[in-house]
């Protein structure tokens, strides 16, 4: 194995210069299934992709999040990990209003949850956190969408897919994605992004969505009778 034993702990580099826990971690990512994170100047989209088991309950997500009234989350790759950071995030969004009487921006809780996972590369006896997240909201300086890696990198992007297939969604929004686009349009292309690789594009049945529109400023979570409408739209993007 090319590691070596470098990758018995993230408090080790390789002599090339690597943290493998790290690398691994981000592995994880790759390997969970789709989420994406568009914005728009009506709103921010989050869309997760979600096979339900025969039984389990279809109405309920698993990978997307509210943080705050006014911010969600949309994760990929290990969700347990995920959960335990959005509880940290909620505690943190509620500090900052009891705090300050406003509510928190959305960089501030990237940057903390992005410090937080940090924390978690530079001490033994720990594991880098295995999933990455988008997130994603509107505050007092309008749409945004950042993502947050194990390694504790945040970025802000304007359109943006993680987990499996992310590099071929992501040319696919290269293509397709519009900063004037509409809300709906938004929502339409989040659903062609997951159903990519699949004959049917306007297929909905493992699609969780939410959002948050500029007009209300307050997180929603997306029917599937709105999925329906929206996947209509679908036909106006292309691979090609």
């Amino acid at each position: 194995m090319a590691s070596r034993g470098y990758d018995m702990t993230p408090t080790m580099y390789s002599p090339d210069g690597r943290i493998y826990q790290v690398e691994y971690a981000i592995e994880t990512v790759k390997r969970g299934t789709l989420a994406i994170g568009i914005s728009t100047k009506q709103g921010v989209i989050m869309a997760v992709e979600e096979k339900a088991r025969t039984l389990q309950t279809k109405n309920i997500t698993q990978k997307i999040f509210q943080v705050d009234y006014h911010i969600g989350v949309a994760a990929a790759g290990y969700i347990p990990d995920a959960r335990v950071q959005v509880d940290n995030a909620r505690a943190f969004s509620q500090g900052n209003r009891m705090t300050y009487d406003e509510s928190v921006e959305i960089a501030t809780v990237s940057k903390y949850l992005a410090d937080t996972a940090h924390q978690f590369t530079q001490y033994g006896g720990v594991r880098p956190n295995g999933v990455s997240m988008i997130i994603a909201g509107i505050d007092q300086k309008g749409e945004a969408i950042y993502v947050i890696d194990p390694s504790g990198t945040y970025v802000q992007f304007t359109a943006v897919a993680i987990g499996a297939g992310a590099d071929e969604v992501n040319s696919f929004l290269e293509k397709n994605y519009n900063p004037d686009m509409s809300l709906e349009d938004a929502a339409a292309l989040a659903i062609a992004c997951i159903n990519l690789k699949d004959e049917v594009k306007d297929e909905i049945k493992n699609v969780k969505m939410a959002k948050v529109s500029s007009e209300s400023k307050v997180f929603e979570k997306v029917s599937e009778a709105d999925l329906e409408n929206y996947s209509k739209n679908v036909s106006k993007f292309s691979n090609e």
